[in-house]
């Protein structure tokens, strides 16, 4: 068995629910969310933040906005939860717990 690979498929499928979830505590920008993701751990790698961010952002679950910083430097894209994308984190928060709550029921509770 790869374990390795199935860590992989798990962390791939909860990575949109992370993303929604930092975004929900509020706007910021690319090193800013991925900062904030690994305060939890290494879930998200900057290789797959920003595809993400840009397929969210299509689909119109999160929306952008460019900012120059006042003291020179590079602009920054900052990100922010649209009202759909709200919705599609409450959502997705309440499947994820009703889902945790199955795994813990089945795999740890057994004698």
């Amino acid at each position: 068995m790869d374990i390795a690979g199935w860590q992989s498929q798990l962390r791939k499928g909860a990575a949109e629910l992370v993303l929604l979830c930092v975004l929900a505590r509020g706007e910021a920008y690319g090193v800013e969310i991925l900062a904030r993701i690994r305060e939890g751990g290494d879930l998200v790698s900057e290789g797959t933040l920003y595809p993400l961010l840009s397929r969210l952002e299509k689909s119109g679950r999160i929306a952008a906005r460019w900012e120059l910083p006042v003291e020179g430097g590079n602009p920054r894209k900052y990100y922010r939860l649209t009202e759909e994308g709200a919705a599609l984190a409450t959502a997705m928060r309440a499947a994820w717990i009703d889902f945790r709550t199955t795994i813990t029921t089945l795999v740890e509770d057994q004698p």
